[in-house]
């Protein structure tokens, strides 16, 4: 099972709880690759960070891997403009150079770093890619605000968080270099997961219970800790990340996740730790 992260250093923590969630709850081979990138003002997913979460899935499984590939070259050759003022950091618009990364696998499950694995995603992540260039889950609120015109389907704008990637099918597309170049041009709300929606013509739309973005159900395979509104006792915005563990329990009200969280705390030191 290959799985895909972007991320500057401060994706570690979210990347080692989706680990975690990810062997807990699957069987298979994992094989990780982390995007990074060297960009003034930030600081790269660190080797050793890297290394300890290796540690942990080679515990697992001695054939488990994980791959950090620095895309600074990549990025720099193709700076997406108009977008990298948003409230979103340039790390995130990594994964659109996927296809010029000849190491990457044909099949390739994004995950955003606030997200926590529930139950085995092997269904989700073998099912058939004929036609097809990506898979995902309505977004929760911009399914309502977002639509594409040219197609007959009222709801189908993505949420990135969780995409399983057909690679050869998005390099004869040339989908992800279309995007990239489009977000040199035009800004956006919500830049590389608007381009995409946009631009993406063979696309799949997977159950709720795959990118969960709004309260835990019973049925919930993954949890995307989204950004989301809540009506009371007022209208106001709710951000509360994995890696918040005391908000997790006092706001979300959740303990689903004790396990994988407390297990968190006790070895996230090892993220930081110095030689």
């Amino acid at each position: 099972m290959n799985i895909l992260f972007c991320g500057d250093s401060h994706a570690q923590d979210g990347v080692l709880i989706t680990t975690l969630s990810l062997l807990k709850n699957t069987s298979e081979e994992l094989h990780l690759y982390i995007l990074t990138m060297h960009l003034p003002g930030f600081k790269p997913f660190s080797k050793k960070a890297a290394n300890f979460i290796e540690s942990l899935l080679k515990q697992k499984n001695t054939a488990n891997t994980l791959t950090l590939i620095d895309c600074t070259n990549l990025f720099t050759k193709q700076v997406p403009l108009q977008n990298m003022k948003t409230r979103f950091t340039p790390y995130a618009m990594l994964r659109l150079f996927a296809d010029q990364l000849q190491q990457l696998p044909d099949r390739l499950l994004y995950l955003d770093d606030d997200i926590i694995v529930r139950k085995d995603i092997s269904q989700f992540y073998k099912q058939d890619l004929h036609n097809t260039e990506l898979v995902g889950v309505l977004d929760y609120w911009g399914r309502f605000f977002f639509h594409n015109l040219h197609t007959k389907k009222i709801f189908d704008y993505l949420n990135s968080g969780v995409l399983l990637l057909n690679m050869p099918e998005i390099k004869h597309t040339q989908l992800f270099s279309r995007v990239r170049a489009l977000m040199q041009v035009k800004k956006m709300f919500f830049p590389d997961q608007s381009a995409i929606n946009k631009l993406a013509t063979k696309k799949k739309i997977a159950p709720r219970k795959y990118n969960e973005q709004y309260r835990l159900q019973k049925n919930t395979v993954i949890q995307h800790f989204t950004t989301s509104f809540r009506f009371k006792p007022y209208f106001h915005t709710l951000t509360v990340k994995p890696w918040d563990v005391e908000r997790v329990h006092s706001v979300l009200h959740l303990h689903e996740y004790d396990d994988i969280l407390n297990e968190y705390l006790k070895i996230r030191h090892n993220l930081y730790q110095d030689n």
